[in-house]
């Protein structure tokens, strides 16, 4: 039960990460009304721009063939040549038509989604041939939605196409004794009319199938919280794991920063809830912080300089300027040169003092 609420309750926005996994898989937005649509507006084109061509080419041949009948010879070798030459020449005539008609296919979906790769779509699955899935789908939104899309279809179109042909009734009864070359231009024309009217009709069609394709696509993509925290734990990484990463991290740096500590000519503090270890020797252009901290780990720095004999200096304004200012093996910024050469000062006066 749990499962199948939290299938069913995916309220967040899909991440870039669940959207390209799913182009990965070929689930992409796909409106097949968008490729019917290209491919009746090639047909309307092709149409447009070959059919005189192809008649013309094709009424010649024929036209030769039969004039010449009587003297094509029937024998063995001669009649497959003669096939050849009318498929040949037929085949010329539709080529390019049929390839600008294959264009107008894959346009469809290219417009749709980027080319996709993947062999996911066709594995074999169990729902494909359970009768429950199957009826589930028989009466999902998808079914009504194909079902309510080829209603209107057919409401419109044929409601256009019969405006379209009622004024032309009386010259489509005259047809029958009309010579061929006038009822090919009138069929042409109707053709290209009632082609026209349908590609207008089916782009409104596509339009509106796309945008609801689209959105069941994305209804589809979205993701429930448990699915969100899943993904940010494989791209992110699990927070317990980083945090205790994080704290075995400052663990070995302030190891390290306290191994520095005996090396610090003097520890500034404020006096307790602050702490800067400064190392400087002769020769060097200005001191550098070998550890900082507050609090506990200030108390700490100040207990190890004393194990080490490091001159500990209050001095408050100083010490939580630095804190603010200066990082680990950072050298000290030039505005607190004199302050902190002052301090060095007075230690180096110390160090003399207790030799003499």
């Amino acid at each position: 039960m749990a499962e199948d609420s939290d299938s069913t309750d995916k309220t967040e926005e899909p991440t870039q990460k669940r959207l390209e996994e799913a182009l990965k898989r070929g689930d992409v937005v796909k409106s097949q009304e968008v490729n019917t649509w290209f491919i009746i507006a090639g047909a309307t084109l092709v149409l447009m721009a070959f059919s005189s061509g192809m008649g013309a080419n094709l009424t010649t041949t024929m036209r030769g063939l039969l004039a010449n009948a009587h003297d094509i010879p029937m024998d063995g070798p001669t009649l497959p040549r003669l096939f050849q030459k009318i498929g040949g020449e037929m085949i010329a005539a539709i080529a390019i038509p049929f390839l600008l008609l294959m264009l107008a296919a894959l346009g469809g979906n290219l417009i749709q989604h980027q080319l996709v790769w993947s062999f996911e779509s066709l594995a074999p699955k169990l729902s494909k041939i359970s009768p429950l899935a199957g009826l589930k789908r028989l009466f999902s939104v998808q079914a009504l939605a194909n079902f309510a899309k080829g209603i209107v279809k057919l409401v419109l179109v044929g409601t256009v196409l019969t405006a379209l042909m009622w004024p032309e009734r009386n010259r489509l009864e005259g047809l029958v004794r009309s010579d061929l070359p006038v009822m090919l231009a009138l069929v042409q024309s109707l053709a290209l009319k009632l082609l026209g009217a349908v590609v207008a009709i089916m782009a409104v069609v596509a339009a509106a199938d796309y945008l609801f394709q689209y959105r069941q696509w994305y209804e589809k993509q979205k993701m429930s919280l448990r699915e969100l925290k899943e993904e940010f734990k494989h791209t992110e990484g699990d927070p317990a794991i980083k945090g205790k990463m994080r704290q075995l991290r400052q663990t070995k740096s302030r190891r390290r920063m306290m191994a520095a500590v005996p090396k610090a000519a003097v520890v500034i503090t404020n006096p307790t809830h602050y702490a800067i270890a400064l190392q400087y020797e002769r020769g060097m252009e200005a001191p550098i912080c070998v550890a900082k901290g507050v609090d506990a780990l200030a108390l700490k720095i100040r207990q190890v300089a004393g194990e080490h004999a490091i001159p500990v200096v209050e001095n408050p304004p100083l010490a939580r300027a630095l804190h603010a200012t200066v990082e680990i093996d950072e050298a000290v910024p030039p505005e607190h040169y004199k302050a902190v050469a002052e301090v060095i000062g007075y230690v180096m006066k110390l160090r003399r003092a207790i030799h003499r």
